[in-house]
């Protein structure tokens, strides 16, 4: 119901929530209801479906006079459940229900207009409506000028589509996926078009295979970022076949990274250390970023194996892969085709925790990214690596018994939006949850709060905004 009345926002639903206590207060003369409002904490609660106990009795009032006099039970209690859900644990994200917009095929079409999300949603995730018809002019002109230059592929045409790939390749890493996916599925159901039905010169036909690859990846980490390793794994093969025919190495290299990360949060180490080798193999001469990437990679997958012997040696490769690398023209396109120095940082650190066998190394090393994320250009940051930091730090800190500062290095990563919540991070925040202590006086204190917070944000996925 929330998600309907497009009140999935914080600041929208305290609106509704203290606008409709002051009309119940006045309606039935009751001046304590005037005040009332809701914290940040509680409506996550709320809308998450994380509440283990009713709400106080002026609360339950006020939601149902917002809901049209639904009881608060009816409000808070479970979904009607739908044939293909299987329950789940509160931390646990719930797989997504298959949504055309995240597979490679023509499904794409049936999209209306601007993506999957609308422009509330859009402007919620900080885009002004000036911004928004900016950018809905702009896709609209691309759809002409393809349109206008017949069915053969322009200049023109093939300039748009290199610009508006470079523009979402940059923003990836830095904007919510709300903001984006529309964007995404819009070019990708273009360069397919003009791949199956357009009449392509062999220089344009690579060049466009590329463009496709690189919309494709991207595609499947939105996919990995809602949850969906399935669909993700889809999107990588059509990235990689893509890569193929545009005859590119560095491309095949880099979509066997992407493979490798999505095995990596899926739970599969084995077959995440595998798709870095295949990448190492398909990488040959390449000496861009994406080379670095690769034996990150590898380095966290035999980390979470326990082969510590493999994690050290794929961590000197990484070092030794950054000391000759030179930017290729995948890291010219910026953002989520390159490689980092502090992402770099943040994978190293990841593993060196993850493998356990030096927490003081694992806490000097996640501090070591945290800063450099701190200090990141805006060309280096990402908000999901600087949460990933973050968690890499509070575990470590957790290993060496500091449950305060566990408390404080995970605290920015607990203040994300919704919209920033991706499966990427809330695998993280899980991860602290599970380290937690489970027994001990202090666990009544600062570990039950820390618990409890974690709980709330990780019901609450970026996944429950395209439910």
């Amino acid at each position: 119901m929330t998600l309907r009345r497009h009140w999935q926002v914080y600041e929208t639903f305290k609106i509704r929530f203290e606008g409709a206590a002051a009309r119940l207060a006045k309606a039935e003369t009751d001046p304590r209801l005037a005040g009332l409002s809701v914290s940040k904490r509680q409506f996550e609660r709320w809308y998450g479906g994380a509440v283990k106990t009713r709400p106080y009795p002026d609360q339950c009032r006020v939601l149902e006079a917002m809901f049209g006099g639904i009881s608060v039970d009816q409000l808070l209690g479970p979904a009607r459940p739908r044939p293909d859900v299987r329950g789940v644990s509160p931390l646990v994200v719930p797989p997504p229900q298959p949504v055309p917009v995240l597979l490679p095929s023509e499904q794409a079409q049936v999209l209306p207009a601007g993506g999957l999300f609308s422009s509330e949603a859009r402007l919620d995730a900080g885009t002004t409506e000036l911004e928004r018809q900016v950018a809905m002019a702009a896709r609209r002109a691309l759809r002409f000028t393809a349109m206008a230059e017949g069915s053969s592929i322009g200049p023109e045409t093939l300039g748009q589509i290199q610009d508006e790939v470079r523009r979402l390749t940059v923003a990836y890493p830095k904007l919510a996926l709300p903001t984006l996916l529309g964007d995404l599925v819009e070019v990708q159901d273009l360069t397919f078009r003009l791949l199956e039905h357009g009449r392509v010169k062999p220089l344009q036909a690579r060049e466009l295979y590329l463009l496709a690859g690189i919309t494709c990846g991207m595609l499947a980490k939105a996919s990995h970022d809602l949850g969906n390793p399935s669909a993700a794994m889809m999107q990588a093969r059509t990235a990689f076949v893509c890569a193929d025919n545009a005859d590119h190495h560095a491309m095949r290299a880099w979509v066997r990274s992407l493979q490798s990360l999505i095995s990596y949060w899926a739970g599969r180490p084995a077959e995440a250390a595998d798709y870095a080798d295949l990448g190492q193999v398909a990488a040959g001469t390449v000496r861009g970023t994406t080379s670095v990437w690769l034996a990150c990679l590898s380095a966290r997958a035999h980390a979470l194996l326990g082969d510590g012997e493999a994690t050290r040696a794929a961590i000197q490769r990484s070092e030794d892969a950054r000391a000759v690398a030179q930017p290729d023209d995948l890291d010219g396109f910026g953002g989520i085709m390159t490689f980092p120095v502090p992402r770099q940082l943040y994978y190293v650190a990841e593993a060196t925790v993850h493998l356990g066998e030096d927490p003081a190394l694992g806490e000097r090393q996640a501090e070591a990214a945290v800063a450099a994320y701190r200090t990141a250009t805006e060309d280096e940051w990402a908000f999901g690596d600087e949460a990933g930091a973050q968690t890499d730090l509070a575990l470590a800190r957790l290993a060496r018994g500091e449950i305060d500062g566990a408390a404080e290095a995970v605290r920015p990563v607990l203040d994300l939006p919704i919209e920033q919540r991706n499966f990427g991070i809330i695998s993280s925040a899980q991860r602290v949850y599970a380290a937690l202590p489970s027994g001990g006086r202090r666990v009544v204190g600062a570990v039950a709060d820390l618990r409890e917070e974690i709980e709330a944000f990780t019901a609450t996925p970026t996944s429950v905004l395209i439910r």
